[in-house]
Parts: C-alpha cells; structure tokens; sequence
C-alpha cells in the first residue's frame, strides 16, 4: 500500500537519491528543500512519515521535530532524521526531541528502505 514521505532536506543530490528510493517502493514523494517549507509540508500534506535534515536553511531539522510533535494533530507523524550530524549527542537530541529513528550520512540504501517499512510498519 502507497505511503506519503515528505523529504525535508537542502542536498540536491541527496533528495534526488530519496525521491527515487522511495517513489521505487511505491511511495508518493513530497520534497521541501528547507525547514520552513517542511513544517509547512507536514501541516498541509500530512506525510505518513518525514525523512529531515538537522542542517537546513530557514528552520534546522531540531526545530521542525520540535514544532512537529508539539503540535497535537501532528505529534503522530513519524520521523525519520537522516543526517550528516552523527555525533552521539546530536543522536540523543534528535530521539529525545521525538525522532522515532536517527540515520546518518552517508547511508546505506538498504539500511534506510528497511528503516522506512519498519516505521511505515507502525502506521498501520
């Protein structure tokens, strides 16, 4: 069954390697290439999930988790972070603001599809 993932994030090349990842899961593809334009997107499309970015023009990915599961209509939505901020305290930060998984980059195709199903999984 076709799922809604809203891509958030400012990487050309790293959008354009998600959109083909997901829409070949048979995925519907939402892209915004900053945190203001995510946290619109989610508002507006309501994603099944959210693959974000931590380092983003306009809003940081932090922030959009942050306003994301403040927001009572929204806080369900599933995240997903993938970035380049693989420290273990920017980790922490993310699950602890709410991120239901935290992938770095670069990242394995394999590893982020099976990610997506599991959290897609829990949609359900």
């Amino acid at each position: 069954m076709s799922k809604r993932i809203l891509i958030v994030d400012d990487e050309p090349n790293i959008v354009i390697s998600l959109e083909f990842l997901m829409m070949r899961e048979g995925h519907e593809v939402r892209v915004a290439r900053d945190g203001e334009a995510g946290l619109n997107a989610v508002r507006t499309h309501r994603p099944d999930l959210v693959v974000l970015d931590v380092m983003m023009p306009k809003l940081d990915g932090f922030a959009v988790l942050e306003t994301v599961r403040s927001e009572p209509e929204l806080a369900h939505t599933r995240i997903l972070m993938l970035t380049a901020k693989g420290g273990e305290a920017d980790r922490q930060k993310g699950l602890s603001l709410g991120a239901d998984a935290y992938m770095t980059k670069p990242f394995s195709t394999r590893e982020l599809v099976e990610q997506v199903k599991e959290l897609l999984a829990l949609t359900d």
